[in-house]
């Protein structure tokens, strides 16, 4: 059973940066943010907020193309965008198991994608689209 750790409601991208940016103070070098929900819902911007708390002063985007993009702030900060990938082997293959488990932060959009690369403790944050626009945010611990 997953264990519900928070829910939140943003109502503009500004918010949803906020957002990240809180859940930032929480992070240790080591943390893994797995992010899910469907396109346009607000995974980059919360993003941009938890780089932007982890002190990355470049812009954030997403790289859907690239994959991964590396970010120097108080700490490595890797973002990951699984989208393109066909599933765990193609992100065994790109190394990125090794980011996982460094000295950083890292966030992986699209996690669902790759869900047994995703370590056990990692933080489960589920952004859905609402009505008038607003997002929720649920962050969960991983499911035992």
């Amino acid at each position: 059973m997953e264990n519900c750790l928070c829910n939140i409601t943003t109502a503009s991208p500004e918010e949803t940066i906020a957002a990240g940016e809180r859940l930032a103070l929480r992070l240790r070098p080591g943390s893994v943010v797995a992010l899910r929900g469907g396109l346009g819902v607000g995974k980059t911007y919360f993003t941009k907020g938890i780089a932007r708390g982890l002190g990355v002063r470049e812009e954030v985007t997403s790289p859907t193309y690239t994959i991964i993009a590396e970010y120097q702030g108080n700490l490595p900060f890797y973002h990951i965008d699984a989208y393109r990938l066909e599933g765990d082997e193609d992100f065994s293959s790109l190394g990125a198991e090794e980011l996982l488990y460094g000295s950083g932060v890292s966030v992986i959009e699209w996690s669902e994608r790759i869900p047994q690369s995703i370590p056990k403790d990692a933080l489960i944050v589920e952004i859905t689209l609402q009505e008038q626009n607003q997002r929720l945010i649920t962050l969960r611990n991983m499911p035992q």
